[in-house]
């Protein structure tokens, strides 16, 4: 028998069985070795009859002395009751559902039983124990009748009176089956090959991977299962830091323009603001400068809480970048943020630098007036003469989608790419722009920037490669924003608060789910992995979001007719989603496009704005003083949170009202905390435990879809991973190269 060998060679092996464990992936030996337990019970504390005492967990040895089905009087339901005995006492044995326990055990059987010792009138008792006869199991064998000469011993127990482990199973699948299947090959585990070098094993405390494999399954004790834990969760984490580590000398290898700090100029332009720098800014666009004045790729991560005031920092930057004759770009994954924007660095860099907008449905640029050689309007310009300015470097920083990265876009000297939303340069965005970058082709420095908090120990994990840099103070003057849960019997109450805030001058976003009651949204990368039914399951926000027929699905045409007809009668309501066309059309009258619409809305034109998740990111209406959300337990908190931070903006207080129809107890919790919390990294932290990060970030953002042992809590073994990894020569160690692409291609297996 090898790691290699298929699970149908195994005794008792059936086609029924082999089915069942297709479903969860499991085809071979090591594929078994390799599928780890998600909890387990303790059932180590064996004790006789006599010691019990109610309440606690524990394992008794006993023997049958009398057992039958019966028909319960209260519900009709067939239980199986079992008098146990030792030499100390009784006990009362209980199994709903399972008839079949009678057939099993029969009077004078010897076993062990697993479970909550509970006190009936009756006196103790156990109700659904766990139960193993007190035979010890079958040795592994092969289908041929050789015995695998290369078992170790687990014991004879290996479903009670041990630590137990608790798998995923699937349906008509028992842990029993399972775990008596792992008994089987565990011997096998010596075979693993271990892929840590001895020193990495010594430095970190590390037990081999062999017995890390076997101490998971069947601990011998608390401390043999937490060694086991430690090894296979360090080899999940030193794998990322190993990937962060590969990126991060592959850069340092690279050469950069230097960019100086223009000491003087950017001191006059911080001046000239109309609003002061908080702290944390003045630090962030410290270490962005520092990094600038290097000769190796600044890889950096901006990341702030909503309306901390990043753009200006981006801003500083870029115009630092400009003073030094490089141009820049600045990536949003939409076409309303990367308008937005154009819009917010004219008014930062005012008449400093020429702009550029270019998207693929929008072109237009500003100060040209400035530039070198060019000396004519700026009105009329088409699409390829913009990019014909780029290309001769006559704009100094260009503002575009990610389109920039396909669409037939050349810079003379690239010396700053900034991409928005994304938390990092893929190795392919980073290829395409030192190809578009020119300057001989040295490569740009990098700078992510994201309004999506990430605590600290999430980016230390998965952000390895980047340098870090955070902006957790809001600008002076900005007032807390007001969150509150409202009950459905004050929605009238609601709807009289928003018609005051109009009356002030104020303007409303109101948030659904879905765009109309037969389609399912694709504009939001959050909207199908957020628990739309409150308990999280995929399935049940599928079905939710079909279901026609559900009075409590509010969408964006249905809510706007509602309150555009019937509530705000006398009040300007505009609607928007992603199936709008971009550009075209207007706010309130004939065919509206995302453009029209939050033009409009910008300029006041419209009170209120019914829109999908389109609008969680980046967009800035300082007049908007209430966020209103309808199905507030469908979205994620850090989504949440993320529209939240569309109002906000300017010196009006302002309020955030979350309706909810729910009575799930763990949606209600996550809500109550939300309206407790303001600070957007909390709430991540709070999201991240109670969802993980898959869910919070997407598992491919998140990066985290190959652990199966890993978390957040592992701080420790973070810093320790990545201490080891620093400066490692790769060509020392070749085979982790090799678990690096295992792990890029989703290879599940140490």
């Amino acid at each position: 028998m090898a790691l290699n060998t298929s699970l149908v060679q195994l005794n008792t092996f059936s086609k029924s069985l082999s089915a069942k464990l297709k479903k969860i992936g499991l085809f071979s030996v090591q594929n078994l070795l390799f599928y780890l337990p998600f909890r387990y019970e303790d059932y180590s504390k064996v004790l006789t009859i006599a010691n019990l005492t109610p309440g606690e967990q524990v394992t008794i040895k006993a023997q049958i002395s009398a057992i039958a089905v019966k028909r319960g009087w209260k519900y009709s339901k067939m239980f199986t009751e079992a008098i146990a005995e030792d030499e100390t006492g009784k006990i009362k044995l209980m199994w709903f559902g399972q008839p079949f326990i009678a057939k099993v055990l029969k009077m004078g059987d010897v076993a062990y039983f697993s479970g909550i010792v509970k006190d009936g009138k009756l006196g103790l008792n156990m109700v659904n124990p766990v139960y193993e006869k007190d035979t010890p199991p079958s040795p592994p064998l092969l289908r041929g009748g050789k015995q695998n000469d290369t078992l170790v011993k687990v014991g004879n127990r290996i479903h009670t009176a041990r630590i137990v482990p608790i798998y995923h199973t699937t349906e008509k699948l028992t842990q029993k089956q399972l775990r008596y299947l792992i008994s089987q090959v565990i011997g096998l585990a010596t075979e693993i090959k271990e892929w840590l070098p001895e020193e990495f094993l010594e430095s970190a405390d590390l037990v081999p991977l062999s017995e890390a494999i076997r101490g998971i399954h069947f601990p011998e004790d608390e401390t043999d299962l937490v060694q086991a834990q430690k090894r296979l969760k360090f080899g999940e984490i030193f794998i990322l830091q190993l990937r962060a580590e590969m990126i991060r000398q592959s850069l340092k290898r690279a050469n950069a323009p230097i960019i100086s700090f223009q000491e003087k100029a950017v001191k006059e332009f911080v001046a000239k603001l109309p609003f002061e720098l908080t702290a944390p800014q003045k630090v962030a666009s410290w270490e962005i400068l520092k990094d600038l004045n290097k000769n190796e790729p600044m890889n950096r991560l901006l990341e702030g809480d909503v309306g901390s005031g990043k753009t200006v920092v981006a801003g500083l930057a870029l115009y630092n970048t400009v003073l030094n004759g490089y141009q820049g770009v600045i990536m949003a994954p939409t076409e309303i943020l990367a308008r937005q924007h154009f819009e917010s660095l004219k008014q930062i860099l005012g008449d400093n630098v020429s702009l550029a907008l270019l998207t693929r449905s929008q072109f237009t640029v500003y100060n040209l007036q400035f530039t070198k050689n060019f000396q004519f309007s700026n009105d009329k310009l088409s699409k390829q003469k913009i990019v014909e300015l780029i290309k001769n470097g006559e704009i100094d920083v260009v503002v575009g989608t990610h389109s920039l990265l396909s669409d037939d876009v050349q810079f003379k000297h690239l010396g700053l790419a900034v991409v928005d939303e994304q938390h990092r340069f893929g190795v392919e965005q980073r290829k395409i722009l030192r190809e578009k970058a020119g300057g001989g082709r040295l490569n740009p420095h990098f700078l992510s920037m994201t309004a999506t908090p990430i605590p600290r120990s999430f980016a230390l994990l998965l952000y390895g490669d980047l340098d870090l840099s955070i902006i957790n103070q809001l600008p002076v003057g900005r007032k807390p924003i007001k969150t509150r849960v409202v009950e459905p019997y004050n929605r009238q109450k609601a709807y009289e608060f928003i018609k005051e805030q109009v009356k002030l001058g104020r303007q409303v976003f109101v948030i659904c789910p879905l765009i109309e009651s037969s389609v399912i949204p694709t504009e939001s990368r959050d909207e199908w992995s957020l628990p739309a039914g409150e308990a999280g399951d995929p399935s049940t926000s599928l079905r939710y979001a079909r279901d026609d027929k559900s009075d409590e699905k509010k969408t964006v045409m249905s809510e706007y007719k509602k309150l555009s007809e019937e509530i705000f009668p006398d009040l300007k309501v505009a609607y928007l989603h992603g199936k709008l066309p971009a550009r075209g059309g207007s706010a309130l009258g004939g065919k509206p496009s995302k453009e029209s619409v939050m033009e409009a809305f910008r300029n006041g034109e419209t009170n209120i704005l019914v829109s999908t998740s389109v609008i969680e990111v980046g967009v800035n209406i300082p007049n908007a003083s209430v966020m209103m959300i309808e199905g507030a337990e469908r979205f994620g908190l850090a989504q949440l949170h993320q529209f939240r931070g569309r109002v906000g903006r300017a010196e009006h207080q302002s309020y955030c009202l979350l309706f909810s129809n729910t009575e799930n107890e763990k949606a209600l919790a996550r809500l109550e905390f939300f309206q407790n919390n303001i600070d957007g990294f909390k709430v991540a932290e709070y999201d991240l435990e109670t969802r993980g990060p898959g869910e919070v970030y997407g598992t491919a953002q998140s990066g985290l879809g190959n652990f199966k042992l890993a978390t957040l809590k592992d701080i420790k073994l973070i810093k320790l991973a990545r201490d080891l990894v620093r400066d490692i020569d790769f060509n020392q160690y070749p085979i982790f190269k090799e678990k690096v692409k295992e792990w890029e291609k989703g290879v599940h297996l140490e």
